[in-house]
């Protein structure tokens, strides 16, 4: 009876993501103002599905039939997962009125992929991982273009199905290799047999299949050609949502599928892949964001920097790196929230004022707003003590422990660089007049989902060890 309770609580927050979809699509379906209600009814069960994540990290189990785990690292990423949309839906209440897709159907869509982010962090099958990656992807490529009277959305959302969709190709041919080769789709079973599996061709073809696959969704070089165009069209909130909770899910098969590698101290043959994608990453990003004048477009490069440092544990292939990638997801996760809230308060209508130009001069007209993309600019540059610094300090002291210290001196050299620009907004912000009159929307609603993005960057720098040793906790289990 007690296993029993212990599971169902376990199954809690899948069971209160899956009916809330359900609910709330009778809702959309019988209350003409369904909009007024999902956005509140959207944090309650992100809210209530993040608190149980996280009280059930230590209690770790195996639901539905050996599927889906609950528990320890999951429980962690559910824990983001759930957290970081609930900003989202908060920063989206007044934000879609704004866009122009003031529609019920937006949270619905937002709650599935969420839904999908979870069956993949918690993945024990490979056809689990499959049928999430789906699931996120589909209701991102509809958020994409949800604004179908938006040419650039429309843009944005093609281009995202349809590369998105040669990348599926890529784990679909990875998946059916990895079957052939291992006859099993159950990752327990080949993380157990692979250092035998390793030995054969098709099995490292069909593995390296699926590493490519999963570059794409961590928006990494030379996989990152969809990232500018998606982020510039996409609403900003949806591009928030997208370059954060999506690429943690897909950084989370990453650690799911290479679990042999970190936890049985196997020789990682991908290594050179992971330092190849790695450095040109955190390289290309850094270089091409200096000379972008759209915050967006600017925060797309950033973002394939910023997959090239946590692509660095993934080269290292050691627990501390591993632990250094989840802290690493943590804070980038409510950095680029708080960055992409900020962007979206200022920007207008019609996608206007998203230049770095509308930024002159913020110090002066809002303060509040001004301090706070201060803040977020400083953590994502990895200035000390804020959340930034420590995600990059761990996953360098990890390169380092594994033997790869030069990849570190490529991501120090590659933060540096990025300095430059994440300081030119400041600069703008606090030493530049402004050139034309803006208009920026009272938005107490995305503010406060900007506070508690700050806040929880400054708890994270301030209080590393704390979020470290939760994690480090989760990992040895």
């Amino acid at each position: 009876m007690y296993q029993n309770s212990t599971e169902i609580f376990q199954m809690m927050p899948f069971i209160i993501i899956g009916a809330g979809i359900l609910l709330s699509i009778a809702v959309e379906m019988s209350i003409k103002k369904s909009e007024l209600i999902l956005p509140w009814f959207s944090i309650l069960i992100f809210a209530v599905s993040a608190v149980i994540s996280i009280a059930g990290i230590q209690q770790e189990s195996v639901l539905f039939g050996g599927m889906i785990a609950a528990g320890g690292k999951a429980a962690i990423f559910n824990f983001i997962f759930n957290v970081g949309a609930a900003l989202v839906v908060l920063n989206s209440v007044d934000y879609i009125k704004k866009y122009g897709t003031y529609y019920g159907e937006y949270y619905i869509l937002v709650q599935s992929s969420v839904l999908g982010m979870m069956m993949m962090s918690g993945a024990k099958d490979i056809i689990m991982i499959f049928m999430g990656l789906e699931l996120m992807s589909i209701c991102f490529y509809v958020l994409a273009g949800i604004n179908r009277k938006k040419f650039s959305a429309n843009e944005a959302s093609m281009k995202y199905f349809l590369l998105g969709a040669f990348a599926t190709g890529f784990v679909i041919y990875g998946i059916a290799l990895i079957y052939g080769t291992s006859a099993t789709t159950k990752i327990d079973d080949i993380i157990s047999g692979f250092n035998r599996l390793i030995t054969n061709p098709l099995f490292v073809a069909g593995f390296i299949f699926l590493l490519i696959g999963f570059s794409f969704k961590i928006a990494a070089f030379p996989f990152h050609m969809w990232v500018p165009d998606v982020y510039q069209g996409s609403a900003t909130t949806v591009t928030g949502l997208m370059s954060t909770t999506g690429k943690t899910a897909a950084f989370s098969v990453f650690i799911i599928i290479l679990a042999a590698i970190f936890s049985t101290h196997s020789i990682n043959k991908f290594t050179p892949y992971f330092a190849a994608i790695a450095s040109l990453s955190m390289l290309y990003g850094s270089i091409v964001a200096i000379s972008q004048d759209n915050v967006k477009r600017m925060l797309a490069y950033s973002s394939i920097a910023h997959a090239g440092y946590m692509a660095i544990g993934l080269a290292a292939g050691n627990i501390s790196s591993e632990s250094g990638i989840i802290f690493y997801l943590a804070a980038y996760t409510f950095m680029n929230i708080g960055a992409f809230g900020i962007v979206s308060i200022i920007e207008g209508e019609n996608d206007t004022q998203l230049g770095i130009s509308s930024y002159a001069g913020l110090g002066n007209r809002n303060p509040v707003l001004a301090a706070f993309m201060a803040l977020f600019m400083f953590a994502l540059a990895g200035i000390p003590p804020l959340a930034g610094f420590f995600g990059k300090y761990y996953v360098f002291i990890g390169a380092i422990e594994g033997g790869l210290t030069w990849l570190a001196v490529i991501g120090v050299i590659s933060s540096v660089i990025s300095v430059y620009f994440y300081l030119r907004v400041v600069v703008y912000m606090y030493f530049r007049e402004p050139q034309e009159e803006i208009k920026i929307y009272s938005d107490n609603l995305s503010l406060s989902a900007v506070v508690v993005s700050g806040l929880l960057v400054i708890i994270f720098g301030l209080f590393p060890d704390t979020l470290l040793n939760l994690i480090t906790s989760a990992l040895i289990r």
